[in-house]
């Protein structure tokens, strides 16, 4: 298995919203065990102070955005998403990965769930252009 390590600065040369959910979908299994299963660490670690403000610092250095992309703003909860897998090594040991935000960036529900499970049919779609009276059957 590659461990291929995901970053910030790569993931932002790729302009559009397809391009980065490509970047990072992950192709894994539902079920591997991951730092998610063992909850009682997974809240005590997203309850911190410390998560809560780098939390703050990716919000901000992505606009809200999906993925980071303009445009593909959030109306909902916001998630930040770890690029690269964590497990319960990387809180044993302070992991780089799990505070710097060069590894993490804010996405969506829908995009989060597609990331880690490739339910890509709720991903955002880029908007439908509209033009006058295109809703009209009457007037075209």
């Amino acid at each position: 298995m590659v461990n291929i390590v995901r970053t910030y600065e790569e993931l932002i040369t790729y302009k559009t919203f397809e391009e980065r959910y490509n970047y990072l979908r992950l192709i894994g299994k539902v079920g591997e065990e991951t730092f998610g299963y063992d909850r009682y660490v997974n809240q005590m670690f997203y309850r911190s102070k410390e998560w809560k403000r780098v939390r703050d610092i990716v919000i901000l250095r992505d606009n809200g955005c999906d993925l980071g992309v303009e445009g593909y703003d959030i109306y909902d909860k916001v998630l930040i998403h770890h690029m690269n897998p964590i497990s319960l090594n990387d809180i044993q040991f302070s992991s780089d990965y799990l505070m710097n935000p060069r590894y993490l960036i804010t996405v969506s529900f829908n995009t989060h769930q597609a990331i880690h499970y490739g339910t890509q049919l709720n991903l955002i779609t880029n908007p439908i252009e509209r033009r006058p009276n295109d809703t009209s059957p009457w007037k075209r």
